[in-house]
Order: structure tokens, then sequence, then C-alpha cells
């Protein structure tokens, strides 16, 4: 009985398979990046919203929305009488340039505290 050569056919399935294999290595990351970011616009918004809430100044309530929110996040401050909405976002994702980048946002609304209700 004489064995059969493969003639290298595990390799040559290994060579198709193997970017496809990267490339969900790939996507899979730019997912948790694209989740962390967005879990991170989150506690920004919150945190500067209550910030925002107890009076704090405008410069403080940015700072404490971009410390932390994602890498250059942008933040927007909306102010009533009544309550303060902060929102943050950023891009997230991108795969090293394999894959597209995404604009993740969260906003959050505090109610401010009630010596500065009244704009004392």
């Amino acid at each position: 009985m004489t064995r059969r050569r493969d003639g290298g056919v595990a390799t040559a399935e290994f060579a198709v398979v193997l970017p496809a294999l990267v490339l969900m290595v790939v996507a899979g990351l730019t997912a948790f990046s694209v989740l962390f970011a967005q879990l991170r616009c989150v506690d920004a918004a919150r945190e500067a919203a209550l910030a925002a809430a107890r009076g704090e100044a405008d410069g403080v309530v940015r700072l404490a929305a971009t410390r932390s929110g994602p890498a250059d996040a942008d933040v927007q401050v909306i102010s009533s009488s009544t309550e303060v909405r902060v929102t943050v976002s950023g891009e997230a994702g991108g795969g090293g340039g394999l894959l597209p980048s995404f604009r993740v946002s969260a906003s959050a609304v505090a109610h401010r505290e009630p010596e500065w209700a009244d704009g004392s």
C-alpha cells in the first residue's frame, strides 16, 4: 500500500483562511473599542452633568468630560434655569485603517442644585 501525499493542500487552505481570520480578529477588536468608547462617553457625560448641576464653572465641566471621555472628545453643554444637558462624542474603532471608524456619543441630564436653580 502506498501513501498518497497531499501536495501542500493544507498549506494552501491555511493561506486562504488566514486573511479571513485576521479580519475577524480586527473586527472583534474594533467592536470592543467602540463599546469601550461608548461607555467612556456615558461616564464622561454623567460626570460633567453632575459637575455642572453643582454649579461648577464651564471650564471645570469640560475638563471633567474630556478627562473621562475618549481621546479628542467633543463636549457640548446646554444649560437652562433648572437643568443641564451634557453631550460627549468621539471617534472609535477604525481597526488600524482596515475597518471604518464609528462616531459614538452619549448625553446626560442633571437637575441643578436648588441654590443654583434660581440663578444666584
